[in-house]
């Protein structure tokens, strides 16, 4: 059964979502605090950690950064109205956010949807130019350098390289990576963000793009020609 760390002092929403994730075959794991969340990270391997922003402890964001050494997929839960702060989340690597006050089915979609993209995908590549995304092993390279990329930020690469030419909308993107999931407005700003980051870590100047460009009032496409 896939195992899930959920980091969260609110105990009575803890005990819900631990009972009903276990009542669909997940494993779960609840620390109440950032240092019980660590401690238990150093203990053993989860498949995907819960973590809420407000923790009597020390703020999620914070905290975010020592937990992702351990390279395990992370949803932020948080009951903030300041859409920044979902903003930073993903920026730093976050796979997803719920806000609360959520749907048990909420959740366990969104954790459905992570965990896939974790799966093995078709064992082929996509080349253009330099840049190689290899989907078996989902990893991305220009020339022989492997580029970083969250595994969300793979599954918009790969969208949009499988569409290669197609100018696509953030829409469309939120609904090729979310798997179909209902599509939320607020997600918009996410699909920028990651957008960003991708253009940091692939373009030569990401200020002046040229494998994902953007086309105004539409969305963006990832350019079909590539020498580089």
């Amino acid at each position: 059964m896939p195992s899930i760390l959920l980091i969260d002092d609110d105990a009575r929403l803890a005990a819900m979502v631990a009972d009903y994730l276990r009542d669909h075959q997940f494993e779960v794991l609840h620390a109440a605090t950032g240092a019980a969340g660590l401690a238990a990270i150093r203990r053993q391997n989860f498949d995907l950690i819960l973590l809420d922003l407000m923790l009597p402890d020390t703020d999620g964001l914070t905290l975010f950064r020592p937990l992702s050494a351990a390279r395990v997929p992370i949803i932020m839960l948080t009951a903030r109205g300041d859409p920044m702060d979902k903003v930073v989340g993903l920026e730093i690597g976050a796979e997803d956010y719920v806000a609360k006050p959520f749907e048990p089915r909420e959740l366990l979609a969104r954790i459905r949807v992570v965990l896939r993209r974790g799966a093995p995908a078709p064992s082929d590549s996509l080349r253009f130019g330099r840049l190689e995304i290899d989907r078996s092993s989902r990893i991305v390279r220009i020339g022989d350098e492997e580029k970083p990329l969250t595994s969300y930020q793979f599954d918009l690469l790969n969208a949009m390289a499988e569409r290669a030419g197609r100018v696509l909308s953030r829409e469309t993107l939120a609904d090729l990576v979310r798997g179909g999931e209902d599509y939320d407005p607020a997600f918009d700003r996410s699909i920028d963000v990651h957008i960003a980051r991708l253009r940091a870590v692939l373009e030569d100047d990401p200020k002046r793009p040229r494998r994902i460009l953007t086309v105004r009032g539409a969305g963006y496409v990832f350019a079909k020609a590539q020498d580089r």
